[in-house]
């Protein structure tokens, strides 16, 4: 069997790569950078590319029967023509591939971010989808075009993961970490009392391996059953760490202006969707999941976070000086951010 991955040099595409590997699936990595893992190099072909260009996505086809579709324009980029042209014109290109040289099966890794601030939980698959920023809206743009090619019997399965944790996983977590090593406090939102799952990319990694045995298309929402509230993971972060760091409350009512409007200027690096969802609940039923995937996952909140952390101890010299990451494994700049933790 052979694979095609777009973002395969991403932090997910990366541990998805290992993966398939593991299970003796030959390995094409497409993506604008080069692997930079030393051990995978050499185990898989790489083709460099961009996926707004259809005829760079087309020299990958060769003999393909899985693609699994982990290239994004992220919530940190902030950027709504690029949502579009990389999210659902990139997303476009490579359905109308699968479907011309009839791949055996087509995973789409969507976000939860198509759920917007949920009415109710747990999120179930008959959750009514509800996006409400920029880039949530265009993943599920995207999934639209999934089912468009559904009905033209290509086999998609789509799958909403949680925020993606594990070994190597920065972004905006690499400013929580950084603080926490510096002994700096952490804000929560009215108590810190909103319940948060997140996933960690080898589960999720296995769930998108499983999904090709599934000869349906599908929807599949995929989080840890090993959650709690967010003051919680951070509280026990900062006890393993040891540092003196410890959560701070904030009132949301007003520092979620603060953080909009901050984003909105781009004085600070989260987007739309982060200053949106941080203090809300949001958690998955996955009890369908794991029963049609035959999935569990072996991850807790606590267990993704402390990985994550240490890795980020441990490589923080490099990682500061290494500028040609993607977005999930490069450090995020503070910008207006660094104020709070002087105040708080």
């Amino acid at each position: 069997m052979k694979a095609l991955i777009t973002g395969g040099s991403g932090f997910f595409g990366e541990v998805l790569i290992k993966e398939l590997l593991s299970k003796n699936i030959k390995c094409v990595s497409f993506d604008i950078n080069e692997i930079d893992d030393p051990n995978l190099k050499n185990k898989i072909i790489y083709y460099k590319g961009d996926i707004r260009n259809i005829d760079d996505i087309e020299k990958c086809f060769e003999n393909i029967d899985f693609v699994f579709h982990c290239v994004a324009q992220v919530p940190l980029a902030k950027s709504k023509k690029k949502f579009e042209e990389v999210n659902i014109n990139g997303t476009e290109n490579i359905l109308k591939l699968c479907h011309k040289y009839k791949v055996k099966k087509f995973i789409f890794l969507s976000s939860s971010a198509v759920y917007g601030v949920p009415f109710s939980n747990p999120i179930k698959r008959s959750t009514e989808p509800n996006p409400m920023e920029a880039y949530g809206k265009t993943k599920l743009i995207a999934e639209n075009l999934c089912k468009d090619f559904i009905k033209k019997n290509l086999n998609v399965t789509i799958i909403r993961p949680r925020t993606i944790m594990g070994h190597g996983r920065l972004g905006i977590f690499s400013i929580l970490f950084e603080w926490i090593i510096r002994g700096h406090n952490i804000p929560v939102f009215d108590g810190g009392n909103n319940i948060y799952q997140f996933i960690h990319a080898k589960d999720l990694a296995k769930a998108c391996y499983l999904a090709t045995m599934n000869d349906k298309p599908d929807l599949f929402n995929i989080g840890t059953n090993k959650f709690s509230t967010m003051k919680n993971v951070i509280e026990n972060l900062c006890k393993y760490a040891n540092t003196g760091s410890k959560t701070k409350s904030l009132p949301s009512k007003y520092f979620k202006i603060f953080m909009k409007i901050s984003s909105l200027f781009n004085l600070s690096p989260l987007g739309d969707y982060h200053s949106m969802m941080y203090g809300k609940t949001i958690y998955f039923d996955t009890s369908y999941e794991q029963k049609t995937l035959g999935w569990s996952p072996k991850f807790s909140n606590d267990e993704m976070f402390i990985e994550s952390f240490n890795f980020f101890k441990k490589n923080m010299k490099e990682i500061k000086l290494n500028k040609n990451y993607s977005p999930h494994k490069s450090k995020a700049k503070e910008g207006i951010l660094k104020i709070i933790k002087y105040i708080i």
